[in-house]
């Protein structure tokens, strides 16, 4: 249904609008766009920014005709741009066939054509303000410069990822030379790769000025690739001497062995954290900035500070830089400046009494939290920071949220990120981070979502993959534990298979059978996608029936005995036994509670910490101190920021749809510093909802092995399908 109108649309308007439609989808000027039973509905802005609303019923094109706002009312390309917004948002892939068969005809003398093979191309790179190089592409004709940047920019709209690459090498493009009256003549294979990098990096009308592409310092990376492969066509080149330096300059501006580290600096650095101070250091001087994404316990922080204290005896660090972290991790990032670089003169700024130091320029490092910046938003803004710092960066994925839109508007010279986690879920979280480093870098959400996200997740195309894993590497560093911390004591994983049974069992499959016929009812009448809510809402109860029966009910009854408590019961007498000093994580708070009760009972001492405990740090360091051999912890309130390597024992309660907030958890005692072996327990009901979450977990962990592993894997995240409704809602089976 959906091709076929577009294909009758395609047929329907002239060469002029398919393009502009493609452009339009391409530039991500397609605002909002709702399709149900057949009825699509959109909003579209035009080029001069006024936005038409559109409206077609596929079932009954073109018997009733599209509508649109603009002027021209039908067949227009703001119906086609959401066509191919709509298209790519349901299958997943740019639909153009009709560009690589409508492009029109012409024919040239031979005194006319310039051949590609024989011409002298040339590239120039310019600095035009901080971030920003005009570069410039053309040939030479009667020994003159021409560029063919706007010739290449007229193409832009003729192309999609999908099509170029389905067009043959081979194809000739006769391209007009202005002011001589020629065409230069070359075979498509030798600029695809120059139009692929701009169609991937979706540049604009805006970005292409009468000679030259502006393009940012990440960009200008990429374009040497572009070079050689144009080049390997044996094409002879002015100015490739300059640009190769100037890339050399930007991509490996100093050599490792040139690094001194800072004299005031109260820590021994390991190898791996040296390495890591002088990549971001590399960044720096090439006026780029990265996300550090060493695993949890490898000491970021550490390296962090080991930096700017760098620049500041190096005599960089001329205006403040700016630390924002989860307020659970404030603490720590105070204490170990305080520890490893007390010459940097340190303000943290929160609590109710901030705005007593607001001389930010007083100051070389300012400590502060998401949420401070959120509500101090105006002061913020007015500072221009010299590094901008985000810990667990990984807040700032969901690019809806207020706190994300305000932190892109604050002003830093350079900006890093420091998360164990930089993707969780999915690829766009990746795109936030770098919209966040180098808007642009990218392209728009939407571009990256069709070039890279869709195919990706959706296709498993490996190709895809390590073009993205390519592009990305340069400004991405991560370090596991088992390459660089070999010296850390042996971590050992176990999960436990716990059977429910008695009146937790039948609650379980009462709350199974009532939930299921809910979904199932509401996937009927609003589609998949508009159920998710009451689809959640389902497995919550049935997660919590898993904990114990008491989260779901208010009855009291002695029947409702929860097989899992007893079962960690059983765990910690045990453990307690041995002298162990164990670590219990849950996502419910109310769970906790009934822990502490049933800890009461065996009178065992214990310490708890959740978003509502105060004085965290006081907590922590009784427990690293011994005071109580259990520690009951919020997974929210304590995955992030905390050290405890007191504990040599870890229990995940229950389990938690992503993996690398687990992997977080667990990091909090298996880390540096930690000279005990560790052991990771899992309590997992048999059958349940729990063991299909642990399925999705390996899901998920493999998309993000597909991007930051050096053995490249198989990602097999998709999105869910009628399967896996129906994998949650399996009967448990018989006792």
């Amino acid at each position: 249904m959906l091709k076929a109108a577009l294909e009758r649309m395609s047929s329907a308007v002239s060469d002029q609008a398919l393009l502009r439609g493609q452009a339009h989808h391409r530039a991500g000027d397609v605002l909002m766009l709702r399709f149900s039973d057949g009825l699509m509905r959109a909003r579209v802005k035009s080029d001069n920014h006024h936005i038409y609303d559109v409206y077609m019923d596929l079932k009954r094109y073109p018997q009733e005709p599209a509508r649109c706002k603009c002027p021209k009312k039908t067949n227009c390309e703001h119906l086609l741009a959401a066509l191919y917004a709509l298209n790519a948002r349901e299958i997943g892939e740019s639909f153009d066939k009709k560009s690589s068969s409508r492009m029109p005809a012409m024919s040239y003398s031979k005194d006319d054509i310039v051949v590609a093979d024989d011409a002298e191309w040339y590239s120039s790179a310019k600095l035009k303000g901080h971030d920003f190089f005009a570069y410039e592409l053309g040939i030479m004709v009667d020994g003159k410069p021409v560029s063919i940047v706007p010739l290449v920019a007229s193409l832009l709209f003729q192309f999609s990822l999908d099509s170029i690459d389905r067009r043959p090498d081979e194809e000739k493009l006769h391209i007009p030379i202005p002011s001589s009256g020629k065409v230069l003549e070359v075979p498509l294979g030798r600029i695809k790769p120059l139009i692929k990098l701009l169609l991937q990096y979706g540049l604009k009308k805006k970005d292409l000025s009468l000679d030259a592409i502006q393009l940012s310092r990440y960009q200008l990376l990429f374009m040497e690739e572009v070079e050689l492969a144009i080049e390997a066509s044996r094409a002879r080149w002015q100015g490739t001497k300059a640009f190769r330096e100037l890339h050399k300059a930007l991509l490996n501006p100093e050599e490792s062995s040139e690094l001194t580290l800072p004299k005031q600096l109260n820590a021994e650095l390991r190898p791996y954290q040296v390495e890591g101070v002088n990549w971001v250091d590399q960044l720096r001087s090439a006026k780029l900035g990265g996300i550090l994404a060493d695993d949890m316990g490898l000491g970021k922080t550490l390296q962090t500070l080991a930096f700017l204290l760098r620049e500041k005896e190096e005599g960089r660090l001329k205006r403040p830089s700016l630390i924002l972290a989860p307020r659970s991790v404030m603490g720590n990032w105070k204490l170990e400046a305080n520890r490893f670089t007390p010459s940097l003169k340190v303000l943290t700024y929160h609590g109710l009494h901030r705005h007593e130091s607001r001389n930010f320029n007083d100051y070389d490092l300012i400590i502060s939290t998401y949420g401070v910046a959120q509500r101090d938003k105006n002061f913020f803004i007015k500072h221009l920071f010299y590094y901008m710092v985000l810990d667990e960066a990984q807040v700032i994925k969901n690019t809806q949220t207020k706190t994300r839109q305000i932190i892109q508007q604050l002003r830093a010279e350079q900006r890093l990120c420091l998360t164990g986690t930089p993707l969780e879920n999915h690829l766009g979280e990746l795109w936030s981070l770098f919209h966040f480093l180098a808007p642009g870098f990218l392209g728009t959400q939407t571009q990256f979502r069709e070039h890279y996200q869709v195919p990706i997740e959706r296709h498993q195309d490996e190709a895809v993959r390590d073009a993205l894993v390519k592009r990305l590497k340069p400004f991405v560093l991560r370090r596991s534990k088992n390459e660089v911390a070999t010296e850390l004591p042996e971590k050992t994983e176990m999960l436990q298979s716990i059977e429910l049974y008695g009146a937790q069992r039948d609650l379980y499959e009462s709350i199974r059978l009532s939930t299921e016929q809910s979904v199932r009812d509401a996937i009927a009448d609003q589609g998949l996608a508009k159920s998710q809510w009451v689809f959640l809402e389902a497995l919550l109860k049935l997660r919590q029936v898993c904990c114990d029966p008491r989260l779901v009910t208010e009855e009291q009854s002695a029947d409702f005995v929860s097989a899992k408590l007893e079962a960690l019961m059983t765990l910690i007498d045990g453990l307690m036994d041995e002298g162990r000093s164990v670590l219990v994580f849950s996502q419910f708070t109310s769970m906790l509670s009934l822990i502490q009760k049933a800890l009461d009972k065996k009178s065992y001492s214990y310490l708890t910490l959740t978003g509502k405990t105060r004085n965290r740090e006081a907590l922590i360091e009784r427990f690293q101190n011994g005071e109580a051999p259990i520690f009951l912890i919020s997974l929210r309130a304590g995955g992030v920021g905390v050290n405890l390597t007191q504990a040599d024992t870890v229990i995940h309660y229950d389990p938690w749809w992503n993996p690398a907030v687990e992997t977080q958890a667990t990091d909090r005692t298996h880390r540096l510093g930690q000279d005990k072996p560790v052991f990771v327990y899992r309590l997992i009901g048999k059958g349940t909802v729990e063991e299909v979450m642990m399925k999705m977990q390996a899901d998920k962990r493999s998309l993000f092995d597909s991007i930051f592993s050096n053995d490249i894997l198989k990602s097999t995240v998709r999105e869910w399908n009628e399967e896996d409704i129906a994998s949650f809602f399996m009967p448990l089976e018989d006792l």
